[in-house]
């Protein structure tokens, strides 16, 4: 009777339904956003294991070619899924964009490096021997800021003090460490609630660097699409936009 009992127990937990598992490629500026969405998310959602991996959109995207195991890639760049969609890479119709970006400059208030008041003049300053910004070969954030460094005319005078991190939540570090004087970074970062008060900022005006259009999308070969698209809803409806504009991103 008792090997009876545990074999009907055994089956029972290999009939039952495993819980859902997403495992998300995400782009570094989202490191604080998205924590606080999935918090939010799994709240509802218990039976659901949310894994956001952060990193460069461009490295994801090179990983993502070569079928890397995620079931979810969230971009700083919307040309990395479209790239993805044009090579058959993706479910279709699963593209989506969900924010756009903005850059800063950011500086630890003890610097004493007044960026609210200069602004990209802050750059020049004798103080500053060491800026930040994150690779612009393939992060995003970084072809931003130097796109916005050429544009304000002043690439020139500071491109010796530049110092790149692999993407720009490394590039934060550098600043937010005190290794680098001042940092291009994501909005995003400057306004997550563990940091806010550690540092001051000057935004970038958007009309200096393109438009930081952030997009994403289901790999074909995500282990649980459905679970991918509930979460993607869950991430373009209103809660989920509204967190995303707590971090300074944008719907427009």
């Amino acid at each position: 009777m008792r090997t009876a009992l545990l074999a009907a127990a055994l089956l029972a937990t290999a009939c039952a339904p495993r819980p859902a598992s997403l495992r998300i490629a995400a782009a570094a500026d989202l490191r604080f956003a998205l924590d606080d969405v999935v918090q939010t998310y799994t709240r509802a959602h218990p039976e659901v294991r949310v894994e956001p991996v952060y990193g460069s959109s461009g490295l994801f995207y090179a990983q993502l070619q070569n079928r890397a195991p995620f079931d979810l890639f969230l971009s700083a760049d919307v040309e990395y899924p479209h790239k993805l969609a044009q090579q058959g890479l993706i479910l279709p119709g699963s593209e989506f964009n969900y924010a756009v970006g903005r850059i800063v400059l950011w500086t630890r208030r003890s610097s004493g490096i007044d960026v609210e008041q200069l602004g990209i003049d802050a750059l020049r300053q004798p103080a500053v021997h060491h800026i930040a910004i994150a690779n612009p070969q393939h992060a995003p954030y970084g072809r931003a800021a130097d796109a916005a460094l050429h544009s304000l005319g002043v690439y020139d005078a500071v491109k010796d003090k530049i110092v790149m991190g692999e993407n720009i939540s490394q590039a934060f570090q550098l600043a937010e460490s005190g290794a680098a004087d001042v940092g291009i970074v994501a909005l995003s970062l400057a306004m997550a609630s563990g940091v806010a008060n550690q540092g001051r900022y000057w935004e970038v005006p958007a009309s200096a660097y393109p438009r930081l259009e952030q997009g994403g999308a289901i790999p074909k070969w995500s282990r649980d699409a459905d679970a991918a698209r509930r979460f993607r809803a869950f991430l373009l409806a209103p809660e989920g936009r509204a967190i995303l504009k707590r971090y300074g991103f944008s719907g427009e």
